[in-house]
């Protein structure tokens, strides 16, 4: 099939080089001509494992190509996914769906007749609707469908999880719609896949809803991280023991800084706000984005306490800035709380991440570093805020003939505290009592 995808961003880029590579002919289209250039070139400006030997592989085969022009792209094209971006909007935390309604202005004039459009960004509910007032606004005579289809994509992982979904959930009322969406989807699976069709605006809030689930999971086991510390438990026994129960499951039950990245602060917050506007407060949620705020902050706290008490005039050397591993998203990270309070504490940092760093020069003021042990030479303490799997197995010794003194917080719970003691260090996990 003949796919368009609007916006080439991280959604966007990754659901367009996995539909090229099932053999569906994809244009990716963006107002953004440096980033098209360097796509054209094989240059892919995110970092995802795996996703620039696909994307050259598949522009070879003929099968990707990308392009400023939606004019030409969209004219025979079956389905025009839009994937563009919707950022928090400043001052009332709604997303900001500017560039959804400007995709489809342009995507109205230029659709054939039956042509599907296919909202990918993760909009709230209702937002289906708007898309298709606005097309029959400007192409009242044409057969075009609007389809929900949410992405499920984690990042570092986005590959595996698009080809290998645990579902795929399409919102449309309309035959011709599902017939091409599972076309679309069929060479995912020789057998039936997991296709999940539902209303539009059913579509819609279960992506906001399976985000908020997630996080509140993540902000679940913070808070008992918090209690185990006062009373002398171990949170990664109390995760494992809560977990083997099939009710709940082990995953996102890592104790940790606090959730970041692009969806879950940004999708939480919209789903309060569209919650409220439609006078159903969902509290639970409205707890987890408060929670959650005030845990990134309450990490620096713990940082200075490590360091008896005050950074001021001390060398802090932090290993992680992304707000995950195996990406170089640096939106809403916990370091980006983090590294500002220690600095207005008094202290000097200097960081090191394997991919992020890029990104961090933009955001942050400090210092960086070409190597882990580099980063450390020198330091009053380390910092371990994000676990990379080059962070896992350090040279203990040598971290600690590296440091001027032996205190290391460990932010993901990457070591075992009787290890470290009996190493010399000072220690201090998340949630590990006393």
């Amino acid at each position: 099939m003949r796919l368009v995808m609007v916006g080439s961003g991280y959604v966007g880029l990754v659901s367009g080089v996995c539909f090229a590579d099932f053999g569906h002919d994809v244009v990716c289209v963006d107002k953004d001509p440096a980033k098209i250039a360097r796509l054209k070139n094989g240059e892919v400006p995110i970092f995802e494992p795996g996703l620039d030997t696909m994307l050259e592989a598949n522009m070879r085969a003929g099968r990707l190509s990308f392009t400023t022009d939606l004019t030409e792209a969209a004219r025979d094209a079956d389905a025009i996914f839009i994937a563009v971006g919707t950022p928090t909007r400043r001052g009332d935390g709604h997303a900001d769906l500017t560039y959804v309604y400007e995709a489809t202005r342009e995507i109205a004039v230029l659709a054939a007749e039956n042509a599907v459009i296919v909202t990918k960004s993760t909009v709230p509910v209702g937002t289906g609707d708007e898309v298709e007032r606005i097309l029959r606004e400007f192409r009242p005579g044409a057969n075009i469908s609007v389809v929900s289809n949410p992405e499920f994509l984690r990042e570092g992982a986005a590959i595996e999880d698009f080809k290998r979904p645990d579902r795929i959930v399409i919102g449309t009322d309309s035959d011709h719609a599902r017939y091409v969406m599972t076309e679309i989807y069929r060479p995912l699976y020789i057998n039936q896949g997991p296709l999940l069709f539902v209303s539009r605006r059913t579509s819609e809030l279960i992506k906001y809803a399976a985000n908020a689930f997630l996080a509140m999971k993540i902000t679940f086991i913070n808070e008992m991280a918090d209690l185990c510390e006062k009373l002398d438990a171990d949170v990664q026994d109390v995760a494992r023991g809560i977990g083997l129960d099939n009710r709940i499951g082990a995953k996102f039950l890592h104790a940790g800084p606090g959730y970041g990245g692009s969806c879950f602060p940004k999708d939480t917050l919209a789903l309060v706000k569209t919650a409220q506007d439609a006078k159903s407060p969902t509290r639970l949620i409205e707890t987890v984005v408060e929670v959650n705020g005030r845990r990134k902050k309450r990490m620096a706290e713990k940082i200075i306490a490590a360091c008896g008490g005050s950074v001021a005039g001390k060398r802090i050397a932090v290993l992680g800035l992304a707000f995950k591993p195996n990406t170089d998203d640096m939106r809403d990270a916990p370091a980006l709380d983090i590294i500002p309070a220690l600095q207005a504490a008094g202290a000097e940092v200097i960081a090191y991440d394997p991919e992020s760093m890029e990104q961090a020069r933009q955001v942050l003021n400090i210092g960086f570093a070409e190597g882990p042990y580099d980063c450390i030479e020198g330091a009053d303490a380390l910092v371990i805020i994000t676990e990379w799997n080059a962070f896992r197995a350090l040279d203990l010794k040598r971290v600690k003939a590296s440091l001027k003194s032996p205190v290391v917080v460990d932010l993901r719970n990457i070591y075992r505290p009787q290890e470290m003691k009996a190493l010399g260090f000072t220690y201090h996990g998340i949630g590990r009592g006393a």
